[in-house]
This record gives structure tokens, C-alpha cells and sequence, in this order.
């Protein structure tokens, strides 16, 4: 009886020592220059529905099921998705916050494969020469226990790639014009 004792007290340790070195948050990010004035990207880039244009995730599954609520490139509209890709699962994202030729941010609800909010966005910033510079991320804080697993998970790394592929397929969908 004592050894399970002993056993349940380092365990118990073990996850407290993991919870106090863990993630408590996390920002992905990734940037990119268009060659294109700042207020054309800007109007682009604040209609959500322009994501299933060079957005990664709706190439993965172009069968998924969408809906929307709400006027698109305005504070409250809703997009949401339903998948059964697991690189793609189901969500929606709702524009909390719009400053004209700065940012949009979102609200990212996941909901599958695994329930989670985020904090997304788009920054737009002028370059010279009539370029933009766009970033583009999302945010968020790690609870326990999902902080201890990532531990063992990069978010940079999974979502990262997407980020930059997303970006690149915005940059040449917004310079051939």
C-alpha cells in the first residue's frame, strides 16, 4: 500500500513540475511583402470569405461545409466550417476587431478534433515603394493540461508551414493583377 502511495506522490510531482515549466502561451506568426498599396491588401485581406482563395485550409478539403452570419469585412460576422479532414476539423472564426489599414482579428473557435479559442489576425503595414507587409497569426493560452502537452508539441512547427504556404498563394493571387 505504501509503494502506490510513494508512486501516486512523484507522479503527482512529476505533473506539477511539468505544469509549472510549461507553455502558458503561445503566438504563431509569419510575414510576408506584397507588392501591392496597403489600402488594396487591406480591403482584400478583411473579407473573410477571400481566405478560401489562398487560405491552406480550404485546398485540403474544398467539400467542406461552410456557413456565415453576419456582413463580411465587418466587427461580428461569423464564418464557420465543418470537415472531416484532420488537418482541417470544424470551427469558426468571428471578426472581433477592425482598424483600417492596420489589422483585422478574429476569433478562432475550434471545435474539432480538438475544442480550443484563439486569437487570430492579419497586420498590414506600409513598406516603401507601395508594398505592404503583411503578418499573419494567431494566439492564444495554454491551460493545464493541454500546456503540459505541449511540451511535446511544436505549435510553431505545425502551424507555421501553413502560415507561410497561405501567404505565398496571397502574395501571387494579389500581384498578378
Amino acid at each position: 500500500m505504501m509503494t502506490l502511495f510513494y508512486i501516486l506522490a512523484v507522479f503527482i510531482a512529476i505533473m506539477i513540475l511539468l505544469a509549472a515549466i510549461a507553455p502558458k502561451s503561445y503566438n504563431v506568426h509569419r510575414e510576408i511583402v506584397i507588392h501591392r498599396p496597403i489600402s488594396e491588401v487591406f480591403q482584400y485581406l478583411k473579407l473573410i470569405k477571400n481566405q478560401e482563395n489562398w487560405g491552406p485550409w480550404a485546398k485540403r478539403d474544398p467539400d467542406m461545409k461552410k456557413y456565415e452570419s453576419g456582413i463580411d469585412g465587418t466587427v461580428g460576422y461569423i464564418s464557420g466550417w465543418e470537415s472531416n479532414h484532420k488537418q482541417v476539423g470544424s470551427g469558426e472564426q468571428e471578426i472581433t476587431k477592425i482598424v483600417e489599414n492596420d489589422r483585422v482579428v478574429c476569433e478562432l473557435r475550434f471545435l474539432k478534433p480538438m475544442k480550443s479559442v484563439s486569437e487570430g489576425y492579419l497586420k498590414v503595414a506600409e513598406e516603401d515603394g507601395n508594398a505592404t507587409r503583411v503578418v499573419w497569426g494567431f494566439r492564444g493560452e495554454n491551460k493545464i493540461p493541454i500546456s503540459i502537452m505541449m511540451l511535446f508539441f511544436n505549435m510553431d512547427k505545425a502551424v507555421g508551414k501553413d502560415f507561410e504556404e497561405g501567404l505565398r498563394d496571397l502574395k501571387a493571387l494579389l500581384e498578378k493583377n
